[in-house]
């Protein structure tokens, strides 16, 4: 697929600057391609799905461009073809700021530009493609990580993410992630690609004037990584930590783990599937710390669960405080203790809840007047 001979489409490149984040974006790779990394707020409208993609590359490896061009002209023609430039066309009439991209910036998006001129739309697309725009990406991620950081640490079920989520320069890491950072941390939906993450992420930081305050993570949140010059600043970076009571930290981790988590379950697969799929999710994340509780522990958890899950819809969630209870002070509030000790740092303050939220909005204030 290539412009025809003489067509002017050159004239409608425009430069990669992250300030295109704020246009609609069209990106038109395949949908593989986009869910291996997209840009922000960018929709997926592909020149050709997944299979025709293969083909032409496969063509490509064996026959050179112009085989590959004269396939990809063929699967993508007639009654494709149309239902493609509409779908183009419909969304540039409501969107009118729109801008192209594909991978380079090259092949692709410059058959769309040419077939979208053919029907009298004009549209710019962006030198460089994706490539391009990510590489502006990585070079804004590594300006913004540096910056004065505050860590907002504590035992689990501390609502470090609420306290974080409640000031202006939070930065809610787990939330980009779409995980909570522990075995039983797993949405219900699948989580963003690490490159995904890492725009959110850079994103985030750069709205930021004074200081970024962020719960202190280990460097994966699930399956994610957080980039390391980013982790590097918050390895080095002084800490609050929250401090409250077994018996609050266990109603969050209840509404957390339990109540929210159930809800969300039955809000996308339905009650009969959602429970069985939620029931799941916890199960098989307390089997997965089996090495470390051991067998007789995790035999015992496993049955206070079960039976918290047949109690539930006549006693409610609270049933799980069974289970919960033990989980916390024999293996996550020993194990954070221990951390603590083996990886000291600077600590500003340490206090309930509202205490580390009131001496964070403090430490914000003085960063933005700094």
């Amino acid at each position: 697929m290539s412009p025809t001979p003489g067509s002017n489409t050159d004239a409608t490149l425009i430069d990669a600057d992250l300030s295109l984040l704020g246009r609609p974006l069209i990106d038109v790779r395949a949908p593989i391609e986009f869910a291996a990394g997209s840009l922000p707020g960018a929709i997926n409208l592909p020149l050709m799905d997944d299979d025709e993609r293969r083909e032409v590359g496969t063509r490509y490896r064996h026959a050179g461009q112009a085989a590959a061009v004269e396939l990809g002209n063929r699967l993508v023609s007639g009654e494709r073809r149309r239902q493609r430039l509409e779908a183009w066309a419909q969304h540039i009439r409501a969107a009118p700021e729109s801008v192209l991209y594909c991978f380079r910036g090259g092949m692709r998006s410059q058959t769309v530009q040419r077939w979208l001129a053919e029907q009298g739309i004009e549209i710019p697309r962006i030198r460089g493609g994706w490539k391009a725009m990510r590489n502006r990406m990585i070079e804004q991620l590594d300006t913004r990580s540096p910056g004065p950081t505050l860590l907002v640490a504590g035992l689990t079920g501390c609502a470090k993410t609420s306290l974080v989520n409640r000031l202006a320069g939070g930065v809610d890491l787990e939330g980009h992630a779409r995980h909570k950072g522990s075995a039983f941390g797993q949405h219900p939906l699948a989580g963003p690609s690490q490159i995904d993450f890492e725009h959110d992420l850079t994103l985030d930081l750069s709205r930021i004037a004074g200081g970024r305050v962020i719960e202190d993570e280990s460097q994966r949140i699930g399956r994610l990584a957080i980039p390391t010059g980013f982790w590097q600043v918050m390895k080095e970076a002084p800490t609050i930590r929250v401090e409250m009571p077994l018996a609050w930290r266990l109603e969050q981790i209840r509404r957390d783990y339990i109540d929210d988590l159930v809800a969300l379950y039955y809000r996308h697969y339905g009650d009969w599937l959602g429970e069985i799929l939620f029931r799941k999710q916890l199960s098989g994340a307390l089997k997965r710390l089996g090495k470390r509780l051991g067998s007789a522990r995790l035999n015992a958890l496993l049955d206070a669960q079960q039976r918290a899950f047949e109690r539930q819809a006549s006693t409610g969630t609270q049933a799980h405080d069974a289970w919960l209870a033990p989980l916390l002070k024999e293996y996550y509030d020993p194990m954070y203790r221990h951390q603590l000790e083996v990886r000291p740092r600077p600590t500003l303050h340490v206090g309930d809840w509202q205490s580390c939220l009131e001496f964070a909005q403090a430490w914000e204030q003085r960063q933005t007047h700094a």
